[in-house]
């Protein structure tokens, strides 16, 4: 008997870079791109939990970890990272059929350029939280927070940026406050573990019944910090600035769902994406946790994210 879980490997040469790519389980494809700075481990647990349904695809996006440009890193474009999901598509299910599409945050932004751009290759679209700053009722605000997050990383680096991120998407006080305040890219994560656990945090975690990082998860969590200079220098204000196909979407918005996190729908992210689900007519679901939820409740996420999927 196959094991559905088990993690079959691949490179896709697209225009520019080479793709790693990572495919578990059998049935219908679903391809999981990874947001902020984050790369194909993001989704370990959760696509070895849809496995059982899905051929679940994930990847690591160009200019990060294992996916090399063949030039030097310039500023990202959603429309170009969105012909990078086609070719993947195509290359993983050469007979035509359309594949779902998961995104958050940032590559939720790159899930409504898919969609525009390539309807025809996509059965149903699922965009948590895209923080798409044109849908704000304040757009320049959005700009110029994001502004501000990547002149704090050229002027006094990483941890300066995710500081006045968190700070910016914190909700205004008198709003309901949402859960955990990990800004705003699913990249706070990586960069909290950014080296393995010493013996001493270690003891610590065992204590408190939190279980420590294994060495794997470790060296996924290095990987993703190290692609966070990227994130902020060249993919975090022109995601964020990206203006979408309202026209185009609103006519694919049957096969839209637009996804919010239960404890962070105060914040910019989600504000906007609730704006572009009444824009285009697209159905809107609520996931746990906040707008890293995928990583704060793994198991609970793919659940919902299978209701999701699977409703007619």
């Amino acid at each position: 008997m196959t094991d559905r879980t088990a993690v079959r490997t691949g490179l896709l040469t697209v225009d520019g870079a080479t793709l790693h790519h990572e495919v578990r389980g059998e049935g219908p494809l679903l391809v999981m791109m990874p947001g902020g700075s984050a790369d194909a481990g993001i989704y370990d647990a959760i696509a070895a939990d849809l496995a059982d349904r899905w051929t679940v695809a994930t990847f690591d996006p160009r200019g990060y970890s294992r996916s090399a440009l063949a030039g030097p890193v310039t500023d990202q474009s959603p429309a170009t990272h969105a012909d990078d999901i086609v070719r993947l598509i195509e290359s993983l299910s050469p007979d035509g059929a359309p594949a779902a599409l998961f995104g958050s945050s940032s590559s939720a932004v790159v899930a409504l350029a898919a969609l525009a751009r390539h309807p025809g290759r996509l059965s149903r679209v699922v965009a948590h939280e895209p923080p798409v700053v044109a849908l704000l009722p304040d757009p320049e605000a959005g700009r110029a927070l994001f502004a501000a997050v990547r002149e704090a990383f050229r002027r006094d680096g990483v941890a300066a940026a995710m500081t006045t991120m968190a700070a910016g998407l914190a909700p205004e006080e008198g709003e309901a406050a949402p859960g955990p305040q990990r800004a705003a890219a699913g990249s706070e994560q990586s960069a909290a573990a950014e080296e393995p656990p010493t013996p001493e945090q270690t003891a610590e975690r065992a204590d408190t019944g939190e279980q420590a990082p294994t060495a794997e998860q470790a060296a996924t969590f290095r990987r993703m910090h190290a692609n966070l200079p990227v994130f902020l220098e060249h993919v975090l204000c022109p995601f964020s600035g990206y203006v979408p196909d309202l026209v185009a979407l609103k006519a694919s918005a049957a096969h839209l769902v637009v996804g919010v996190g239960r404890d962070s729908r105060a914040l910019l992210p989600a504000v906007a994406a609730e704006g572009l689900a009444r824009r285009v007519g697209a159905g809107v679901a609520e996931f746990p946790g906040g707008h890293i939820g995928l990583t704060e409740h793994p198991r609970a996420f793919a659940a919902r994210l299978r209701d999701v999927l699977a409703a007619p």
